[in-house]
């Protein structure tokens, strides 16, 4: 794996990627793995300062190795990020942490350190690189394809979804909902609709105890017609809705 940063812009932020390409046999996984897994994560070492934002993740393969039920790549994937350095740093540096599985999960750490420069000559082979890590990337929701309502069970075993997906979406959408920390919902129940406009019904499973969703944000990355992928934030209200009597 490599780490990719491109020339700055004028506000001084660059846009970066890690890059990981894993032996045949082996992946590695999505920003919440699934039944098992480490998700690949980036750490600044003790004393560089530099805003950093999360990784973006294209989307990802669902695998299952007997009853596990993992989400990952198992060919090379590129994770774009952005960061915006302190002025006068010669070197952006980071700890990557991610795991690689095959038949067991191995955790993997290295320590990858970019040489910056304000004189830099653009490199294209990383400037297309890192497009076309972006032009991978889950759409924002759209017109034609977006979540239009959502609403929580009162006992949070299940969340209902009113969903828009595009013209010609002949298949059954699939969906990567992830909640609290280490929580992904892969499997629902579809309870009416027609080809454009559908409610699903997901099953949530067990919740961390004492968790409440009010106030927070989950996702919802859905898969439908042509392949096409929608990653819309699910914001739930700040208080559970009061259940008249």
């Amino acid at each position: 794996m490599r780490l990719i940063v491109l020339a700055a812009n004028a506000d001084g932020t660059r846009q970066a990627a890690l890059q990981i390409e894993p032996n045949s046999g082996w992946f590695t996984y999505w920003r919440e793995p699934g039944d098992a897994g480490i998700p690949p994560s980036l750490t600044q070492p003790a004393g560089q300062s530099a805003s950093l934002s999360e990784l973006s993740f294209p989307v990802p393969k669902r695998m299952e190795i007997g009853t596990v039920r993992d989400v990952g790549y198992d060919m090379p994937v590129t994770l774009p990020f952005t960061i915006k350095p302190e002025s006068g740093l010669a070197n952006f540096t980071a700890t990557v942490f991610i795991g690689m599985c095959r038949n067991i999960c191995i955790p993997f750490q290295a320590e990858l350190t970019v040489a910056l420069s304000e004189k830099e000559v653009r490199d294209p082979s990383e400037i297309k690189a890192v497009e076309k890590a972006m032009a991978r990337l889950p759409a924002a929701p759209s017109e034609d394809f977006r979540v239009t309502g959502f609403r929580m069970a009162g006992d949070l075993s299940s969340l209902d979804v009113n969903l828009t997906v595009p013209a010609g979406s002949k298949q059954q959408p699939r969906i990567l909902l992830t909640g609290p920390e280490g929580h992904l919902f892969m499997d629902y129940q579809r309870l009416d609709g027609d080809d454009r406009h559908m409610s699903l019904r997901i099953a949530l499973g067990k919740l961390p105890r004492n968790y409440a969703p009010w106030g927070k944000t989950w996702r919802l990355l859905v898969l439908a017609g042509n392949h096409r992928a929608m990653e819309a934030p699910l914001v739930f209200d700040p208080a559970p809705p009061i259940v008249q009597p």
